[in-house]
């Protein structure tokens, strides 16, 4: 299996052995241009080798499977609910599926509700901004004033 290797704002990514555990940084800058996912073949000074594939995105994002539900509101009023599934998490935003396809306009705020699958089984509420739909997946982020939560940064600590 492929290890992922964050890109840091410096254009750099750090590699590490799985076998003796070594570090490497290394400019990684020629691979941003390109839209297509990148694998490198690495080969350690202890003659280990091994796959890492580079990733762009700006937060680790953490495959889960949390269901939960929505509200979608225009002027106060709810305009849509229904159920979802949050399929991964990351600091700054989600990617739910949705029990049956909506076409939310991008920008459309929903307010959203699921539990972590932690040990307290943590309830989120969290205002969120469609960013992307396609098909029953819908990407959103967190809105600005939901940004900054401890649990849930907990919960993304490796």
């Amino acid at each position: 299996m492929d290890q992922i290797v964050f890109i840091t704002s410096k254009n750099t990514a750090t590699f590490r052995c799985p076998q003796c555990g070594k570090a490497k940084t290394a400019d990684v800058s020629r691979y941003l241009g390109t839209d297509k996912n990148v694998t490198v073949n690495c080969t350690c000074g202890c003659g280990h080798r091994f796959r890492c594939r580079l990733e762009k995105r700006r937060h680790y994002r953490k495959p889960v499977h949390l269901p939960g539900k929505f509200v979608f509101a225009e002027t106060g009023r709810p305009r849509d609910t229904g159920l979802l599934t949050v399929v991964d998490i990351s600091s700054s935003g989600l990617k739910l599926k949705m029990s049956v396809s909506r076409d939310f306009p991008i920008g459309a705020l929903l307010q959203v509700e699921f539990h972590l699958d932690d040990r307290n089984r943590t309830p989120m509420k969290k205002r969120v901004i469609v960013r992307n739909v396609s098909g029953s997946f819908v990407g959103v982020t967190f809105h600005p004033d939901d940004l900054d939560d401890p649990a849930l940064g907990f919960y993304l600590m490796p």
